[in-house]
């Protein structure tokens, strides 16, 4: 008897196996039940998101939403929103399932197998993730905590120049350090590799009031923006791009029909409309931050200096005090996937969550 051949098996493409998950913040369920802990009583400081919550009237458009009808698969009403808000045309927005999903249609639309990708590191890791699955040759230059994360515009200058990347990703404010690139730097690199689309994520930007990339009006700069991280949605996954029509046209080419669900498009919408909330919680929120950090500095824990809510610390292990104070009903985050094992990153929540975030701090350090 003769042996069967087993018939081959269909492969994904090499990138896909080849390429490791982006690790993230926020809770970990499989990890919070093995732990007994249950999720509605950790308090998290792994997220960046506005602790104070959306609009109220967010809650009262969701109720609006009919749930049997197909959304608008191009988000007219809301891209005109983010358009007027903005000052472009709705042709210069696209919108997204947060602004992962909206960095991976940029790898999908610009980046072929052995394209150069360069990122401005230490900072979110779906950069690289995206570009790799593609099949790029991802360079991050990082900046590093002897020189206080600046970056040296020179060298990633010359980087640009010799790489000619298809893509350029910068985050600002950056994720995980706080730090904020100055803009005449952006537009100096843009404008020395016009072929390179450069992304500006700008997810934190409202948490810094600084303005934005799309002032530079550039036409190989795009801005990514997070409506989960200001507007507090994200439960919802809310994101868009503005930038140059020709570099939205191509992310609307690839994007999935009704990408954007109905619940995310009328939340965005009433967010939007209610900028009175949004600025009175950014004012709360960096007072409370203030606070924070002076309570840290109490405990000889100082923050690294940084322009929005969420800041790194140097804590020896951040494996282990994170263990510690996820035991206590608070998580932080870990900053060992950064390439920052001694550094945890905290964002700021609300004063009464903070000052308990202090008293297990107290504990875990005695």
């Amino acid at each position: 008897m003769t042996d069967r051949i087993s018939p081959p098996v269909p492969e994904a493409r090499p990138e896909v196996s080849a390429t490791a998950s982006a690790h993230h913040g926020s809770l970990d369920y499989v990890e919070l039940e093995e732990l007994g802990l249950a999720p509605e009583n950790v308090l998290d400081f792994s997220v960046n998101s506005n602790p104070f919550g959306p609009s109220p009237s967010v809650a009262a458009a969701l109720a609006r939403v009919p749930l049997d009808r197909y959304p608008d698969r191009e988000a007219l009403a809301l891209r005109r929103a983010l358009a007027e808000h903005l000052g472009v045309s709705p042709g210069q927005i696209v919108a997204g399932n947060g602004t992962a999903e909206l960095i991976h249609l940029l790898a999908l639309a610009f980046v072929r197998a052995d394209d150069h990708v360069m990122i401005i590191g230490p900072t979110f890791g779906e950069y690289a993730r995206a570009c790799q699955l593609m099949g790029a040759q991802v360079k991050t230059w990082n900046a590093n905590v002897a020189d206080a994360f600046a970056v040296d515009r020179e060298a990633v200058a010359y980087l640009l120049a010799v790489t000619q990347p298809r893509l350029l990703f910068v985050c600002r404010p950056n994720n995980p350090t706080g730090a904020l690139l100055p803009l005449d730097t952006i537009a100096v690199w843009a404008q020395a590799s016009p072929s390179t689309v450069v992304v500006v994520d700008e997810a934190y930007l409202a948490f810094a009031g600084a303005r934005s990339c799309l002032g530079l009006h550039l036409p190989n700069v795009v801005a990514l923006r997070s409506m989960t991280k200001d507007y507090a949605l994200a439960g919802l996954r809310l994101g868009y791009a503005a930038g140059p029509e020709r570099i939205i046209a191509a992310l609307s080419a690839v994007r999935p029909a009704w990408n954007v669900n109905a619940l995310a498009q009328a939340a965005g919408l009433a967010a939007l409309g209610d900028q009175a909330h949004l600025q009175e919680s950014l004012g709360l929120l960096r007072q409370a931050t203030t606070d924070l950090v002076a309570g840290l500095r109490g405990l000889g824990l100082p923050p690294h200096p940084s322009h929005v809510h969420f800041f790194i610390i140097n804590v020896g292990s951040a494996a282990s005090f994170r263990r510690k104070l996820l035991m206590r009903g608070m998580q932080v985050r870990d900053c060992t996937s950064f390439g920052l094992p001694e550094f945890v990153r905290i964002a700021a929540r609300r004063p009464h969550d903070n000052a308990r975030l202090l008293n297990a701090i107290c504990e875990v350090t005695e």
